[in-house]
């Protein structure tokens, strides 16, 4: 499947997902627990809302033991360990184990894909890691290529790629350069026929600068230089969700979205004006962080919201906002500058997949 074209239903519904995000945006700043307990629970426990503890037994593997994790992750340089002892404690019930061989064994000749940026491949190469360490000496190869990237464990005939494209619509390169097109998923063809896919996209719609992935937006007949990087966000979420709806088939597929992964470089939004993730030894306490909830994660709500086709929201954000304590810094062996976009590994991406697991087995 090409481009969208948006019908006169579809403009409805954005104009009145816009208002919704309008009104979202003023009341986020005072709804950050009380959204979480209304969403959907899984059996009857939201095991997004709790709180981080110390767990002796973790990591669930080393660095050093797993061939996937890129140098941009691997923080074996801090000179800190604490950060790996976390684990996450739902308040009103206890989460399973995480166990590689019996997810194996359930996803056995399963095919499963994370699409998304580069924070899906944090949680890419996390899966691959904790799968790795309960099956250390079972078969794997792992390949990896611009676009897509596979680790498959041969014995159980389990398939697990990574398909980077960081806005899930089309880059289009045009006469007039890069064009990033909010109805366009030609994409989207590489996901088809998969068993689980787990989508994921904030990170870079912010970007500007150098480090912008466009020179152009085609909303629709429109070429602008740029728009409301929300409204943006809205249009090309709100089109991957077309998509998903036309294209997946929710009785053969087992579709997740991973929620929004937050970042720490301003101290401010945890009562800390001159901090950044830098030097962070612990996670806040508690159940709630003191900026509330990012707008995207309000925008994502609502889309999934609307949608036909059933998509469980991995809500990994509260979780992670606790967590300013778990990116590589200035400690990731492949990356200058203060990173705190990012997830150490082993670290917080090892809970996603916990969650994860959780949530294809409680």
């Amino acid at each position: 499947m090409g481009r969208l074209c948006f019908r006169p239903e579809l403009a409805l519904f954005l104009a009145v997902a816009s208002l919704f995000y309008l009104q979202q945006v003023v009341a986020v700043r005072f709804h950050n627990v009380s959204e979480l307990r209304a969403r959907k629970q899984t059996s009857g426990c939201n095991i997004f809302l709790g709180n981080w503890v110390i767990d002796p037994s973790y990591p669930l593997y080393g660095a050093s033991s797993c061939p996937f994790i890129d140098a941009e992750f691997n923080c074996a340089r801090r000179p800190d360990k604490q950060y790996l002892r976390y684990s996450w404690k739902p308040d009103s019930c206890s989460l399973p184990r995480f166990d590689g061989k019996d997810l194996l064994n359930r996803w056995r000749g399963k095919k499963v894909m994370f699409v998304g940026d580069s924070l899906s491949l944090n949680m890419w190469e996390s899966l691959a890691c904790m799968i790795h360490a309960a099956v250390p000496n079972s078969k794997t190869d792992f390949l990896r290529k611009q676009s897509l990237s596979t680790a498959i464990f041969q014995e159980y005939g389990v398939t697990i790629h990574l398909y980077r494209t960081p806005y899930l619509v089309d880059i289009v390169k045009e006469k007039v350069g890069r064009v990033l097109t909010l109805d366009s998923i030609e994409a989207g063809n590489a996901w088809k026929g998969m068993d689980v896919l787990i989508f994921n996209s904030w990170h870079w719609w912010v970007h500007t600068g150098k480090s912008q992935g466009w020179d152009y937006i085609r909303d629709g007949p429109k070429l602008v230089k740029n728009m409301d990087r929300f409204q943006a966000y809205l249009r090309g979420l709100t089109t991957w969700a077309k998509w998903v709806d036309l294209n997946v088939d929710p009785t053969k597929t087992k579709v997740f979205f991973q929620g929004i992964s937050p970042t720490h470089y301003q101290g401010k939004e945890w009562n800390e004006p001159k901090k950044s993730c830098s030097g962070q030894l612990e996670p806040l306490a508690g159940s709630s962080y003191p900026a509330g909830l990012p707008p995207a994660a309000t925008i994502v709500n609502s889309v999934l919201k609307n949608m036909r086709t059933p998509v469980s929201l991995l809500d990994i954000t509260l979780l992670s906002q606790l967590r300013k304590d778990a990116h590589p810094s200035v400690y990731g062996t492949d990356h200058s500058g203060n990173d705190c976009s990012h997830w150490c590994l082993p670290g917080l991406p090892d809970t996603w997949n916990q969650l994860l697991y959780a949530a294809l087995t409680m």
